[in-house]
């Protein structure tokens, strides 16, 4: 069974809804559409939507507030001709507010941008998971190292100080050596090039020559 509203009480439902809203606007002084109007005023008054929407349509009808269509959307607003004229202390007033207002944004502007500098310092900071992980890891490397340093350090096969400097001394002379030797067939087969009627290459492998280019091997830095 369907229970329908008589004109009287939709009428009484109206006149409260447009009370509430005229109300509303003029003591809050900014804009407003019908659904922003309702989110705001559903709970505290039981306004429904559709009462919101009727109520604020009457009002503007009536002239007793102003409608602005943007698109498909209207918002509503207390007619400014309509509110009392602030006296020149209540400007100063209000003037005195907008300042320290915006000081307050500005120094809640400057928290946000800190709070978000140190967030992503945190986010690019290792968890304490990550952390107790990796000293973990640490210190497994740091036993393995301990005891093979204790390995070597108990090995009956150390090399002296004496063969140490025998061996680097042989190197020299071997590197020297080598450097010598690869000096002079250099300068020989310059020599050989300087009248042979083909490429170096060609020469090369006619010969059978191999270089250390060849080999990707260069004698060791002189020391």
């Amino acid at each position: 069974m369907r229970c329908c509203r008589s004109p009287l009480l939709l009428q009484q439902t109206l006149g409260g809804a447009a009370a509430v809203l005229l109300r509303y606007l003029r003591e809050q002084n900014r804009p407003y559409s019908a659904q922003d109007a309702f989110g705001n005023l559903q709970r505290e008054h039981g306004l429904g939507k559709a009462a919101v929407v009727k109520a604020l349509e009457q009002l503007a009808q009536q002239g007793r507030v102003r409608e602005k269509a943007y698109g498909k959307q209207k918002i509503y607003f207390a007619d400014q001709e309509q509110l009392p004229a602030a006296s020149d202390a209540e400007l100063r007033g209000l003037d005195g507010e907008i300042t320290a207002l915006s000081s307050k944004v500005q120094a809640l502007q400057q928290s946000c941008r800190q709070m978000e500098a140190d967030l992503k310092d945190l986010n690019s900071s290792m968890t304490t998971p990550e952390i107790a992980g990796e000293i973990e890891d640490l210190r497994k490397d740091c036993a393995s190292y301990t005891e093979k340093l204790e390995r070597i350090k108990s090995a009956t096969n150390h090399v002296t100080p004496e063969e140490k400097e025998k061996v680097c001394s042989e190197q020299k002379l071997y590197c020297r050596e080598w450097r010598r030797r690869k000096r002079m067939a250099t300068e020989l087969l310059e020599a050989i090039l300087e009248g042979y009627p083909k490429s170096k290459k060609q020469f090369f492998e006619e010969v059978g020559i191999e270089t250390d280019e060849d080999h990707n091997v260069t004698p060791p830095a002189a020391v």
